[in-house]
Order: structure tokens, then sequence, then C-alpha cells
């Protein structure tokens, strides 16, 4: 143990020192600290082109196959029991995140959640209630989103999470608002140099329930991406966590060599720490974040899809665009446009 935390020590010291660690443990705490907190509206207290927006995708679900999980319900401003629900309640209530640099975290000067993410909550909240503050959000882990709308804790859940079809079976979701890829995140003078062979023996830190982790179930190249006391509840899980900022901290400490996850969430990662990188020159998936709602819920998903419509719209200067500059450009630079949406035909 001794020697583990002499390595650690020393590993920190080149990361920002101990200051910097303990900030971030800081950002963590938070999160564990208040998962679905109850209260007022803020209780929680390769390069990418963009497909454009220029059409949308008419195409036929097929439940069964799943080809095409990115089609969503048409557009609709038509009310419905969720939409009443939530303005009988007079508040959205919104599953996100609080420690996703430039996504959803709380800016530690006016103590306001801020990011992309947020910004897309607040336009949803204008869209159904007529005030973007209307919110209550709730901090959820990476592995709790899908239980939080099953059981009624939140209405939409909006964090980074990628629509796929074993969700689709869990949960409704919205058109695309965000393409993403996985990518591995890695100290800048690691030997590693992406998803590929240079993984071998490594430990690789990822989310619990993410994409991330299904990825290296497919392709691990070697690498060590789970416990061996998977399954168990007898020691602290070191290499699957609940929340993805937790991996970066492992990473810092040394207890793990390599995080793979949405590049999206690692570019802002590499921003808050300058000894990280993105290994390999672009994301070796390609994945498409929406907003999720509980299953079946039909009219909340609609009035999502025509918020986003009114979100997109507008070119450079719609809504999705000034909230990409303000947050993401920096890290994701060369996004020119929002995906595309799919809306099924039935």
């Amino acid at each position: 143990m001794r020697m583990r935390v002499r390595s650690a020590r020393g590993r920190l010291r080149g990361w920002g020192g101990v200051t910097a660690m303990a900030a971030v443990c800081a950002v963590t705490a938070a999160s564990t600290l208040l998962p679905l907190s109850h209260g007022a509206a803020e209780a929680l207290g390769g390069a990418f082109s963009g497909p454009g927006t220029a059409r949308a995708v008419q195409v036929r679900a097929d439940s069964a196959s799943c080809t095409d999980p990115e089609a969503s319900l048409p557009p609709s401003s038509a009310g419905g029991p969720s939409i009443a629900k939530i303005k009988e309640r007079g508040k959205l209530i919104a599953g996100v995140d609080q420690n996703s640099f430039r996504w959803g975290y709380r800016d530690p000067e006016t103590g306001r959640l801020e990011g992309f993410d947020i910004d897309l909550v607040r336009a949803i909240a204008k869209d159904i209630l007529g005030d973007p503050d209307a919110v209550i959000f709730r901090a959820i882990p990476t592995n709790q989103r899908i239980a939080a709308l099953a059981n009624d804790k939140v209405d939409v859940v909006v964090r980074t999470m990628t629509i796929n079809c074993r969700r689709l079976g869990q949960v409704s979701f919205s058109t695309a608002y965000f393409q993403a890829g996985q990518q591995v995140l890695a100290p800048k003078d690691s030997s590693i140099t992406g998803f590929d062979t240079s993984l071998a023996g490594k430990r690789i830190c990822t989310a619990e329930g993410s994409t991330a982790y299904e990825a290296l179930e497919k392709q691990s190249f070697g690498s060590v991406f789970k416990d061996p006391h998977d399954g168990s509840e007898a020691d602290e899980d070191q290499l699957t966590v609940p929340n993805q900022l937790d991996c970066l901290v492992r990473l810092q400490m040394g207890e793990v060599d390599a995080v793979v996850t949405d590049n999206a969430l690692a570019a802002g990662q590499a921003a808050q720490d300058p000894a990280v990188e993105l290994k390999g020159d672009k994301p070796f998936t390609t994945e498409y974040y929406g907003v999720a709602t509980k299953r079946g819920a039909d009219d909340l998903v609609a009035r999502v899809n025509q918020v986003l419509v009114d979100y997109r719209r507008g070119g450079t200067g719609s809504p999705w665009m000034v909230s990409y500059r303000k947050w993401l450009e920096a890290g994701l630079p060369g996004i020119t446009a929002p995906p595309a949406p799919k809306y099924r035909s039935n």
C-alpha cells in the first residue's frame, strides 16, 4: 500500500499537484452527495463537419430489427399526459450532469449550472412553461440515467446520452442533438496511441452503463477493463465507475492507464488537465446524443423534437450554434451544423 501511495503522489506532481486533484475530487464528491436531489429550480444545488439540417429524413422505424435508432417521432406542439403533468407541477424536472466541464457543470463563482446540455434543458423549459428557469435539476450518475426515468424521478435526461437500439427498449429518445464518438484519453507521455494494440496490458477505466464499456467488451485489444472481482461487492471497483469523471481522478492517481469515453466529454477533461490528451486521429465510433424520456412518453418526445426544430433553425445564428461556440468549439472545432433530424414515418 505504501508503494502505491508514493507512486500516486509522484504521478500527481506532474498533473497540477494536490490542489488540482482536490478540486477534481470536490466536484466528484458534489455529484455523489446530491444525486436526484429535491428542491427548487437549481436544488442540486476525425474532425466533425456536421451532417447539416437542410432536410429532415423520413424513415420507417422497425422496432424488431432497429436499423435506425436515431429515427424519432415527428415534431409536434400538441399536449398530452406528460406535458400536462409538467405544466401542473410548474417545473420541468431534468436529469443532468454537474461535473462534465462544458456540458453540465456548476460554475464555481456563481454556483449556477452551465453548459451545452444545460442550455438545451432551459430551451425545453421555456417552450413548455414559458420560463427557461422553471427547472428542477437533478444530478444523476451515468449508470442511473435510465432508472431515473423509469422510476419517474425526472421528466427528461439531457446528459450526453447516446441513442442506441438497446436503450430504445428502455427509454424513448428525441432526434439527435449532437454527434460524438468514442476515443481514448491518456497522459500525453503515454505509449498509448489510440484505440489499438497499444492498449494491450493497460488498465482502462469506463463508466458503468456507458457505450465505452460496450465497445471494450467487443474489442479490448488485450487491455484490462474489468476488475477481477466484477460482480462482487467485496472491493471497490477501480475500473468501472458510476460517473465518468471518476475515471479522470483514477487516471490522475495512477490507478488506471487510460480512459475510454465520448470524445466530447474527453475534450472537456483535457481542457481541465493539460497533462492528458485525446489519443488517435479521430473517434473510433459514431454516436448521437438524444434527449431521453420515459418509454412511451410520446407527447413529450414530440414536443422536445419541436423544440429541437426551433433550436437548430437559423444557420450560424441558431441557438444550437450559439451554444456550441460558447461551450464546445474550443475543444471540438470544425462543427458547422447540428446533426440532421430523422423522423419515423409511422
